[in-house]
């Protein structure tokens, strides 16, 4: 009985301080995922905005080979909103840098509509939305940057996190057992 009482103390302290509690490595996990969300959040969010002004322009009279991009654009952003909201691990790596490619395209495509023209289209900041697109696009860029940086540290550090927890975590468990 009293070996019993000897080991019992050694087997709480190791689980209830260490760095591999289950509770405080969820927690960590947990904590460290929970900006990663929001940020995918704003992302989803300014994608969704991008695409409204665009199919918003189509459905009030945009025509021709710009209201074609801009269905097009519509689609995408709608597309890439439903990957960064739904999509983990390299799947969402992967879809965050392509909706940093996307914004950042359609506000190139925007900047140059604006200054030299694109596809034989010039632009002014007079026309419907122009500005509203412009500050949106903009800061959509650098949010979805800080996204897909943050995506790729989170999931860099849940691999290696995972990897270096297993092993400690199997000889806790057979030195009790």
């Amino acid at each position: 009985m009293s070996n019993t009482m000897k080991s019992m103390p050694t087997a709480v302290t190791s689980e209830g301080t260490g760095p591999t509690d289950p509770a405080t490595a969820g927690a960590a996990g947990h904590g460290g995922q929970r900006p990663t969300i929001v940020w995918q959040a704003l992302s989803s969010l300014l994608l969704l905005a991008m695409g409204a002004i665009h199919l918003y322009l189509v459905l009030t009279g945009v025509g021709g080979l710009l209201g074609a991009l801009f269905v097009l654009n519509a689609v995408g952003a709608l597309v890439l909103t439903i990957a960064i909201v739904a999509l983990r691990g390299l799947p969402l790596q992967v879809a965050s840098v392509l909706s940093v490619l996307f914004m950042a395209g359609t506000l190139l495509a925007l900047v140059l509509a604006l200054t030299i023209g694109l596809f034989g289209i010039r632009e002014t900041l007079d026309f419907h939305l122009v500005r509203t697109t412009l500050a949106l696009e903009s800061v959509g860029t650098i949010v979805l940057l800080a996204t897909t940086v943050r995506v790729f540290q989170t999931g860099r550090g849940t691999r290696t996190q995972s990897r270096g927890i297993s092993p400690v975590g199997r000889a806790d468990r057979v030195g009790q057992g």
